[in-house]
């Protein structure tokens, strides 16, 4: 793997504090269990930077100048971005950490906070990250393969994934049950499945909007 690769899946931590010192010691404290960090002092200056696309998690405060640390939490969500949120705070309260929760976040800890509790929210919001990012290059790869089926070849899969038989696919379809084998052999082939199960499984993991797609 180049250096440059490997740059690209080095965690990134985003801390986002309006309090200057704050900020500072949040980094060393990534810094010197080896975690990059950016820091920002507004949600603002956060959404006019340009990131990289690197697996990591932010740290916000909750109250700040402008827009707070919960404005930007739902705005990151109304567009798609799943990064997970550590929200870090001196003014916490039980109001604020529901709601903060119910939207996602990993955790919601008070100022001040041991070094250790907020590494180990860093570490399992990272983790976290990952995970989804991989579950999302997954679905990626089924929505490729998918895209190549046929017409026909994505009828017997809908069919397949109903758990009708071949010769009910056939009826169903008005082909041979012998076209039925094939188009099925192909379907598994393409999307790289090694069993009707695997199939099934990658069927589900399809985006709603391709699995709703009314049959031709």
């Amino acid at each position: 793997m180049s250096i440059a690769a490997d740059n690209i899946e080095r965690p990134l931590v985003l801390i986002v504090d309006d309090d200057e010192e704050i900020r500072s010691a949040l980094e060393e404290l990534l810094l010197s269990v080896g975690i990059d960090a950016r820091c920002f002092g507004s949600t603002q200056e956060l959404l006019h930077a340009d990131l990289p696309e690197r697996p990591g998690c932010l740290i916000l405060d909750v109250r700040m100048p402008g827009a707070s640390g919960l404005d930007l939490q739902q705005h990151l969500a109304s567009n798609g971005n799943t990064r997970p949120i550590i929200f870090l705070t001196g003014h916490g309260d039980i109001a604020m950490t529901v709601q903060a929760m119910k939207a996602g976040a990993i955790d919601f800890l008070t100022k001040p906070v041991r070094d250790q509790t907020l590494l180990d929210a860093v570490t399992a919001a990272i983790e976290k990250d990952i995970s989804l990012r991989t579950a999302a290059r997954h679905v990626k790869q089924h929505v490729d393969r998918y895209a190549k089926l046929t017409p026909r070849e994505r009828e017997v899969l809908r069919e397949v994934a109903k758990g009708r038989l071949n010769k009910q696919i056939a009826f169903d379809l008005g082909i041979s049950e012998v076209t039925v084998k094939l188009h099925r052999g192909s379907v598994t082939k393409k999307m790289q499945a090694t069993s009707v199960g695997q199939l099934i499984r990658i069927w589900e993991l399809l985006p709603a909007e391709i699995r709703e797609e009314k049959s031709p």
